[in-house]
């Protein structure tokens, strides 16, 4: 008879392992229920004047939505409510519900107040407009 030998740092490395799986949902309602590493998926990208941010968010409504900048942050939150069914079985329930708060930080300060948003068959579309003190300016070189 062969005798395993326990090893208890491979049962700690694969505890490590489970809990950074778990973790790395994000820890919100619709990531642990879709397996999403990060919701929702987000695009930014910027010009010489503007930082834009798109981010896929089907089903949602306007009302579900709540958009935050402070600084160089930018903070998606919402919630996709389950459809009411009167009666019936559920026999396959895959689409996530629950609430979502996602913070990205920005490669530079944004004026809040001019800050605007809107949201097109299921892609939010927000324009960031940057602060005057960040936007590159040209410097002129003189001589003596």
């Amino acid at each position: 008879m062969l005798a395993t030998r326990w090893e208890p740092w491979t049962e700690l490395n694969r505890l490590s392992r489970e809990m950074d799986r778990l973790f790395s949902r994000g820890g919100n309602a619709i990531n642990s229920v879709t397996g999403v590493g990060t919701f929702p998926a987000l695009n930014v990208w910027g010009d010489n004047d503007n930082l834009y941010a798109e981010a896929e968010l089907p089903g949602f409504a306007l009302d579900d939505l709540e958009i935050y900048v402070i600084g160089n942050q930018l903070t998606i939150k919402g919630e996709r409510r389950p459809p009411e069914h009167d009666g019936g079985t559920w026999h396959r329930q895959e689409r996530g519900y629950g609430k979502f708060s996602r913070m990205i930080e920005l490669p530079g300060d944004i004026d809040a107040d001019r800050v605007s948003a809107e949201l097109n068959n299921g892609v939010l579309h927000v324009t960031l407009p940057k602060c005057e003190a960040v936007k590159p300016r040209r410097i002129e070189v003189t001589s003596n």
